[in-house]
């Protein structure tokens, strides 16, 4: 049990796209990642996701509507709905799902899809 600086744990890495685990609770997975650009198109079968805006802005696109989150706001998307997720600027977001998801869910394996163990 030690407690997590996200300030420094988000200082760690530059890359984008990439989650990082930072914790692990009844069979969740605690990630970092930093969004800039626009994320392909995606479902996830089983998993809901939740993206809790750290610092910056980011959006959640559905085919029929868009949810802008702002730093200190969060949204869950349930399993089986298709997003992507997008950034104007660089935000950094912590993310709450299943153990083992997949950041590109059911799609094909694209140059977004990241590695499921990498740790901080």
């Amino acid at each position: 049990m030690e407690k997590v600086n996200l300030a420094e744990k988000f200082a760690a890495f530059s890359e984008h796209w990439r989650p990082k685990i930072v914790g692990e609770l009844n069979g969740q997975e605690v990630k970092v990642v930093k969004f800039r650009g626009v994320f392909p198109w995606h479902t996830h079968a089983s998993e809901d996701e939740l993206f809790l805006v750290w610092r910056g802005a980011m959006r959640v696109e559905f085919r029929d509507r868009s949810v802008e989150l702002n730093s200190g706001e969060f949204l869950v998307v349930p399993h089986g709905i298709e997003h992507r997720t997008a950034a104007d600027e660089e935000a950094e977001i912590v993310l709450f799902e299943p153990a083992a998801t997949r950041n590109t869910g059911d799609s094909a394996t694209s140059n977004f899809t990241a590695p499921n163990d990498v740790r901080l």
